[in-house]
């Protein structure tokens, strides 16, 4: 079968398709007949600088959509052509990719397989940092960093369902402001002076919850754009600055609250609570009410590209490979 794999650390010319056995499914495993796999940040860092990476070749890709090919020993209430998407370990950019049963989800009746590919790691991580997490209470204001991605997109509509009385934006660029509208967002704000623009934006309150991906300097400006007894939530580094470190000056004088949340640490640690939050939050899309915007398709062998237009952090939404297609 056809699986995309690197086997250096370096720019997306580092991924080759390659031709590798069809993996079989272990003990609490299943085999997905892949129909579409999602491309994350956290491939290309994995790419790039090895994130996650135990050894090398190594294959990216951390969620598809497809149909279950096999299940191994011990795994119950999946079966073999039912459509699922699921959360692997690795290697969800191939014909076949493998899964822990703990981390498959069939799909929802009416959801296809191409948006299938979007919500294992986007929906349950909004959810996640704006209810489990972020605890945030009907008529909460909320600020959103990397408001036009694919997260972004998302967790405008389900703070705006959650019952916040407003969401702020932030984007990197002045063409991602008009994308972030269309999804929950009262305002958009470009580049760093945005915690001025908070301010500006409620009455020099700040906002109640704070949700960062982009980690340095960022993520100080969205502590400094917290109103009294805020709340931050990181989830992610994206700008690759040094781990951040807080005190008792920053958080003392306001009753400022930091927390952090990761998917692919809950998925290895505490499946359960996974799924539990997984299928609270695909019921939004079930149902309608929660769009999550596809803007860029490459087929499996044009992965590279797909990386490369990651790379300009120009993108908008989700991007997807198609591998099977529907």
């Amino acid at each position: 079968m056809r699986a995309v794999q690197f086997e250096q650390y370096g720019g997306p010319e580092v991924l080759q398709v390659s031709q590798v056995p069809v993996p079989e499914p272990g003990t609490g495993e299943v085999t997905i007949d892949v129909a579409y796999a999602g491309v994350n940040f956290a491939d290309t860092k994995a790419r790039a600088v090895g994130y996650r990476v135990p050894a090398l070749p190594f294959g990216p890709g951390l969620e598809v959509s497809g149909r279950i090919r096999a299940v191994g020993a011990g795994v119950e209430g999946l079966r073999p052509g039912q459509q699922v998407a699921a959360l692997t370990p690795h290697s969800g950019y191939a014909e076949v990719a493998v899964a822990p049963a703990a981390t498959v989800f069939a799909l929802p009746t009416g959801v296809s397989l191409r948006t299938g590919a979007t919500l294992p790691t986007v929906l349950p991580t909004v959810r996640a940092l704006v209810h489990e997490v972020g605890r945030l209470r009907a008529g909460e204001t909320v600020l959103v960093q990397g408001a036009a991605g694919g997260v972004g997109t998302v967790a405008g509509q389900v703070a705006r369902l959650g019952g916040a009385s407003a969401v702020y934006g932030v984007v990197s660029r002045p063409e991602k402001v008009d994308e972030a509208l269309r999804y929950g967002y009262d305002e958009v704000f470009v580049g760093d002076g945005f915690s001025d623009e908070v301010r500006r934006a409620t009455g020099g309150r700040g906002v109640d919850l704070a949700l960062d991906p982009v980690g340095g300097d960022t993520l100080r400006r969205s502590l400094d754009a917290l109103a009294r007894f805020g709340r931050l939530v990181s989830f992610g580094n994206a700008g690759g600055a040094a781990p951040w470190q807080f005190g008792q000056s920053e958080l003392y004088p306001r009753g400022l609250s930091v927390a952090g949340f990761s998917i692919l640490t809950l998925a290895q640690d505490d499946p359960d609570a996974l799924r539990a939050i997984a299928e609270k939050s695909f019921l939004l899309t079930a149902s309608g009410k929660v769009d999550l915007p596809i803007t860029a398709e490459f087929p499996l062998d044009q992965a590279a590209e797909a990386h490369r237009l990651m790379d300009t952090r120009t993108t908008v939404g989700k991007l997807l490979l198609r591998v099977a297609g529907e």
